[in-house]
């Protein structure tokens, strides 16, 4: 990882400029970004435009983090693209490129070539010295603000906050969702010096009626535009945030492209596709749920939508070393029944026994698994299973959903729907 832009956008400018292109939209934020990012780039979709779609990390494949349209970019589209990269690279004198700068390269190609009408990025980590931040952003949007990469984003709100506020541009629209005082001080104030137009969405809208459960969610939405009623299929109340911040993005888009109108984000919103974020899978009689929260946030929004839909949940869980075990822990483990620990594959991930460790009296008895695989058939084997959670690390979701996919459980006579 390296923080800047004077690698992509020297890189960038090698290749003819593609970031400049395609319109795009920037989206950063501690949790939330990627949901977000799918729901305006369905609606886009459903609109009629040709809407590319940047995300990371990848759950399977790295073909998930650019999308065309609906579907996910070809290899042979892919490896055309990284190839420009590094001929562009390696071009004298040569720029060192990091992984992200180069696959963020190949998005920007990507979509040039596409032909694409618009681009939603995902900011990979803060927002100021994020790769995807090369682009010249349309509108910006940060969806939320909690303790996550303090190491390099700051251990305050309000560094975080500014850091994310690095999305911001001159004269252009920046929606933001902060609910609390100091973080929305911070982007109001980076709002002002950036010369942004600043749209408090939590203060702007208002969500009314809502109903979650593992099919999904539904409510009422109230913008300064009109009243929608949806049906995002992403389980959980943080979701209808999400999507708010979604509709209000596209409502705004739709100032200069009337495409974008109330049918479009009511069918974008219905249609929505986003993986490992409380994603479900039916293994014989068990319910699997997969969910990538991976700090004190997200876990809030696991242990809520578990709280709001009565449901008790075995689970499967694994985190990287340098999140915040004890935090997540502490929100998370009084919402589920028993805990299997199992680390992903990939060396930053700590290790079942020093999460055991550090997640205290809460999992002291907690079963120790060699993999996810492990881990699941444990619970699987138990014919009284009825419902499980894999979260924690997307690595550990990503793992988890490559074998539901696969079909691995059906050997004992359980089926994937």
């Amino acid at each position: 990882m390296r923080l800047g832009l004077a690698a992509i956008d020297a890189l960038c400018a090698r290749l003819g400029r593609p970031e400049r292109r395609v319109p795009s939209v920037l989206i950063a934020g501690t949790n939330g970004k990627g949901s977000t990012a799918a729901i305006l780039a369905a609606i886009a979709e459903a609109a009629g435009l040709r809407a590319g779609l940047y995300t990371s990390p990848h759950l399977v494949s790295v073909n998930e983090r650019i999308r065309l349209g609906a579907r996910d970019v070809s290899c042979e589209e892919l490896e055309s693209s990284l190839a420009l990269v590094f001929a562009a690279a390696d071009r004298s004198p040569e720029i060192s490129t990091t992984y992200f700068e180069a696959i963020t390269a190949a998005a920007f190609e990507c979509f040039a070539h596409g032909r694409m009408e618009l681009a939603v990025l995902e900011v990979g980590m803060g927002g100021r010295h994020d790769a995807t931040n090369v682009a010249p952003a349309s509108l910006s949007l940060v969806t939320s603000i909690a303790f996550d990469h303090m190491a390099d984003l700051g251990n305050t709100l309000e560094s975080i906050a500014r850091e994310k506020a690095g999305v911001f541009r001159r004269g252009r629209p920046a929606l933001v969702w902060a609910e609390a005082p100091e973080a929305f001080g911070a982007l109001e104030e980076a709002a002002r010096s950036a010369g942004a137009i600043l749209h408090a969405v939590d203060r702007e809208v208002r969500i009314s009626g809502m109903s979650a459960g593992l099919e999904g969610t539904r409510f009422r939405l109230e913008t300064p535009a009109r009243a929608y009623d949806l049906a995002v299929p992403l389980p959980g109340a943080h979701q209808a945030r999400n999507t708010a911040l979604a509709v209000r993005a596209a409502e705004i888009l739709a100032e200069s492209d009337p495409r974008l109108d109330a049918d479009a984000i009511s069918t974008g919103v219905s249609t929505v596709r986003w993986p490992g974020r409380l994603e479900r899978f039916r293994v014989g009689r068990a319910t699997v749920l997969l969910d990538g929260c991976h700090n004190a946030e997200g876990a809030e929004a696991l242990a809520r939508f578990l709280s709001d839909a009565g449901l008790r949940a075995d689970l499967v869980f694994g985190a990287m070393a340098d999140k915040e075990i004890e935090e997540i822990g502490r929100v998370l483990l009084p919402s589920v029944e028993r805990v299997c620990l199992a680390a992903p594959a990939i060396a930053r991930a700590a290790d079942p026994e020093e999460v055991r460790r550090r997640l205290g009296d809460g999992a002291a008895r907690a079963v120790l698994a060699r993999s996810v695989e492990d881990a699941l058939a444990k619970f699987l084997s138990d014919p009284g299973t009825e419902l499980i959670i894999v979260a924690g690390s997307l690595y550990l979701v990503g793992e988890a959903r490559a074998l539901l996919l696969s079909g691995r459980f059906e050997r004992t006579g359980e089926q994937n729907p």
